[in-house]
């Protein structure tokens, strides 16, 4: 669920700002959420999108997209203005209205707090090891490039917490560092595992190890089962990502 905008006589939602803080400044440029509005900026070393491409970002009903150049922020700034910002998550509203070429995404974002959490047990042993087991290594490749790539498990920072069948890494989370003491987190599980709760297992000790640091966890997934793992522990969807390259030559519709 993305949210449709704060009223703007009510305080933002803690958990709402941090999370807006934490790409604001992953923009790479000055910029800031309003109530119900977008922001668009120039800013080629945005950590929003691949470079030389668009990202947008829709926390609690508002937005900031960064674009490579003044030219395209003009194109994007008049597609911003004509419709909501939860429109700007849609591929199909903006293939419309810009000259996309390629979109990655959307992504749910979703973030937990403390007093939200709810762990998880499991009926195997989640056991902690060092993200450079090299039973995450074999995990990845037997999860296949896809899913493993979706995952992200091998860029954690922090400790792994695995499920093990015999010496087997068959299910993995983690989570790795990011700006605003923030923990982004990864999980994966075999394919024939699944549907057990294991992700959940793993995932719970992953989440409690962040809360512990006084961090806080992020995920982010476009497929429904890890968005359903999220919410069985807690986290609250609060917006979306997506990130999409324009054609240099094309123009804006009107439609």
């Amino acid at each position: 669920m993305i949210f449709d905008g704060q009223d703007p006589g009510m305080p933002l939602d803690p958990l709402i700002a941090r999370a807006q803080a934490l790409w604001q400044d992953l923009a790479g440029a000055p910029v800031e959420f309003g109530r119900s509005d977008v922001s668009v900026i120039v800013s080629p070393r945005s950590n929003l999108c691949p470079p030389s491409w668009c990202g947008v970002v829709v926390l609690g009903g508002a937005g900031i997209i960064t674009v490579p150049t003044a030219e395209v922020a003009v194109q994007v700034r008049m597609v911003a203005a004509a419709v909501p910002p939860a429109a700007l998550v849609q591929t199909d509203v903006l293939r419309a209205r810009l000259p996309v070429v390629e979109v990655l995404g959307p992504t749910t974002l979703a973030y937990l707090s403390g007093p939200d959490f709810r762990p998880v047990s499991a009926d195997r042993t989640v056991t902690r090891v060092p993200a450079e087991h090299p039973g995450l290594a074999a995990l990845l490749t037997r999860a296949g490039q896809e899913d493993a790539g979706e995952s992200g498990l091998d860029e954690i920072s922090s400790p792994a917490f695995v499920v093990l069948d015999g010496v087997e890494v068959v299910a993995a989370a983690g989570y790795q560092d990011w700006p605003g003491r923030t923990a982004h987190l990864s999980v994966l599980t075999l394919p024939e595992h699944r549907s057990r709760g294991l992700a959940k297992a793993v995932a719970s000790a992953a989440v409690a190890h962040a809360l512990d640091a006084g961090l806080m966890p992020q995920w982010r997934a476009r497929p429904e089962a890890s968005r359903r793992v999220a919410r069985a522990l807690g986290f609250l969807e609060v917006g979306a990502q997506l990130s999409m390259r324009l054609d240099g030559g094309g123009g804006v519709s009107g439609g």
